[in-house]
């Protein structure tokens, strides 16, 4: 009797907490929300899927490919997941953990003798777990100028050489800072622990297993893939099709920490084998290894905004994932961006439901808009201030502006097109071959009567030398460089130097031109 009456409590109890959550999203709810996000940012195309207590209850696809063409986004449509990408090199790390091929503590020069970072304790120390988990010390973004813009000529192993020469920005382990380009050693680990590269392992160990077949990494022919979503960008209100693809998609370095593609149907099997897994699925990664990925490794900051929106108290990075609460609820999450390509996956365990959504457009706002607009169908649907409610928190100035400004506002960045050229003659003393110990050569030198700086391991980066306000600005020819530079020349003779920063200050991150250290090392001819 006393059995029976703990189980009846322990059923009420959980029956009292499931009625206290708010029921799933309608899909009349979930098209609204889409739709009305994709009016408020012009987006070009986007696919969302949403599972509600393990099963699909929503899975659409809406514009287009590529903008103006007629061809539909649809649940089969492949796109850039961008650093959704981490977590499944994560998984595939955690095969190989669960075969018996490497362990989480493994010393990383274990596995790649010729791994090194700046500190050589550290780099006797950092094992296959920190790999994961951006705590490093690296600056954030660090050395992702040897991944993007894509393609160029850097290697994985030139990326696991470079790692020696940037410098740390915090103590090991000490702090969190987002970085790239150890998700890409730790690509390379897989592959010296799983004896094939990194392409063949992933789709050995888990697109396979899981079924996914629409999953495409490594280099393959655009006509064999079917659908495919091309990235755009804005050109003044104009959208445009920017960084599109080759008929041939090459492979490229990046691939670990950012370069798979999938399709909507293949990302909802990725979401239910979490949510849901089948038996299948738990033999492919059994509960050992996925609770491994879900335990909170690196706490990160809260921004007001979390705290605003979502009540959020704890905020952690795991293995290719991020944990935190949102209204009361556990969350786990992320996000990819990748040149005009935006996507999010959003799981609620607790409730085997979640939703994921990618976009080919210009959508870093309408990412952030969107997700925080779905998840609140989930969680908090009658607090929800809808997408045009978010939408305008998120415009909304940090601080009130003066009623009465008494003075013009002044613009926070100068006028690019205010920039004068400059001739070969005005930089004689700084043309010529500069080199940074892990971005390589730069060539600075005439260019008819023009000034242009060129990489030799980044095609992409080539542009013109102006001068603004005094300064000598960099602005690329290429639109697939995100950012343009300023260049700050110092010294004389053997001993001149050349130092970079972002044109825009609060400009993305992976543009890591700060941790630059050029010195002259040549002339032009």
């Amino acid at each position: 009797m006393k059995h029976a009456i703990a189980l009846a409590l322990a059923l009420l109890a959980v029956g009292v907490a499931r009625a206290a959550q708010p029921a799933g999203p309608t899909p009349q709810a979930i098209d609204d929300t889409v739709r009305q996000a994709i009016a408020r940012y012009r987006l070009p195309g986007i696919a969302v899927g949403v599972i509600e207590d393990g099963k699909v209850t929503f899975a659409r696809g809406y514009g287009e490919t590529v903008h103006g063409s007629g061809d539909p986004v649809t649940e089969k449509t492949l796109f850039k997941i961008a650093s959704n990408s981490k977590a499944m090199t994560a998984s595939l790390l955690a095969r190989l953990v669960q075969q018996g091929k490497l362990r989480w503590d493994d010393p990383v020069v274990k596995h790649l003798p010729d791994f090194a970072m700046h500190d050589p304790w550290v780099t006797a120390h950092m094992t296959v777990s920190d790999l994961l988990v951006h705590n490093s010390g690296l600056p954030e973004g660090g050395g992702d100028l040897m991944l993007w813009p894509e393609p160029n000529l850097f290697t994985r192993d030139d990326i696991v050489h470079g790692l020696r020469h940037i410098q740390p920005a915090y103590g090991f382990r000490a702090g969190y800072a987002y970085d790239n380009l150890l998700y890409v050693v730790a690509g390379q680990v897989a592959a010296a622990a799983g004896g094939a590269s990194y392409e063949a392992l992933l789709r050995r160990e888990v697109f396979e297993p899981l079924e996914l077949a629409g999953c495409r990494v490594g280099e393959f022919a655009l006509k064999d893939a079917g659908s495919v979503a091309q990235p755009h960008g804005r050109d003044g209100d104009r959208i445009v099709t920017t960084r599109g693809d080759a008929d041939i998609v090459p492979e490229i370095a990046s691939a670990p920490a950012g370069g798979i593609r999938c399709t909507l149907d293949d990302m909802l099997i990725w979401a239910r084998n979490w949510l849901a897994p089948t038996d299948a699925q738990k033999a492919w990664l059994g509960d050992a290894q996925r609770a491994e990925l879900w335990k909170a490794r690196t706490p990160m900051p809260i921004s007001g905004l979390k705290k605003r929106w979502d009540n959020t108290h704890y905020y952690a990075y795991a293995y290719g994932f991020r944990l935190a609460d949102a209204d009361g609820e556990w969350t786990v999450s992320h996000t990819g961006t990748l040149g005009g390509m935006y996507s999010m996956l959003l799981l609620l365990p607790d409730r085997r439901s979640g939703f994921v959504f990618m976009i080919n457009g210009d959508g870093g706002s309408a990412r952030t808009v969107l997700g925080e607009a779905l998840l609140k169908l989930f969680t908090a649907p009658a607090a929800s201030k809808g997408v045009a409610g978010y939408a305008d928190d998120l415009e909304r100035p940090a601080t009130p502006a003066p009623t009465a400004p008494t003075v013009a506002a002044v613009p926070r960045l100068p006028d690019i097109a205010k920039r004068t050229p400059l001739k070969p003659e005005a930089l004689r003393d700084w043309l010529g071959v500069w080199r940074d110990p892990w971005f390589g050569d730069v060539r600075i030198c005439a260019a008819g009567d023009a000034v242009e700086w060129r990489s030799a391991k980044s095609p992409k980066m080539h542009g013109r030398i102006g001068r603004l306000d005094g300064r000598y600005l960099l602005v690329w020819d290429d639109e697939a460089v995100d950012e343009d530079a300023w260049l700050a020349f110092a010294g004389h003779g053997g001993s001149r130097t050349l130092r970079m920063a972002k044109f825009d200050p609060d400009g993305d991150f992976s543009s890591d031109y700060e941790d630059l250290a050029f010195s002259r090392v040549g002339g032009c001819d």
